[in-house]
């Protein structure tokens, strides 16, 4: 990871478990990331692998989702499962927020 940049943005995950797993570089001084999107960070572990952590943005704060320490080189492999099931949780709490809002605002006509 260059200097300068804080991590990865996750912005697209195939359904394949081998599937492409597709990021954008976030600079240091990006704004804080919308609700439900994942920041990746990856930093050379010993000659065998990498350190990743993911972070989660919540609606008030950026939380900790998980850790692989020294991951093996094809990480992204390791990674893919997790990421991919925690943005499927993100829309389907996405779509329940918004029809219980929008049930909330029909109920008051």
């Amino acid at each position: 990871m260059s200097s300068g940049v804080r991590g990865a943005l996750v912005q697209r995950v195939s359904a394949q478990p081998d599937g492409p797993l597709n990021v954008t570089w976030l600079a240091t001084e990006s704004p804080r990331l919308p609700l439900g999107r994942i920041r990746l960070h990856w930093e050379p572990a010993s000659p065998t692998g990498w350190n990743i952590t993911a972070h989660l943005s919540l609606a008030t704060a950026e939380v900790h989702l998980a850790s692989w320490p020294a991951a093996p080189h094809d990480w992204p492999l390791l990674v893919h499962p997790a990421i991919h099931e925690v943005l499927g949780l993100c829309t389907a709490l996405t779509i329940a927020i918004a029809a219980v809002d929008l049930s909330n605002q029909l109920a008051h006509y």
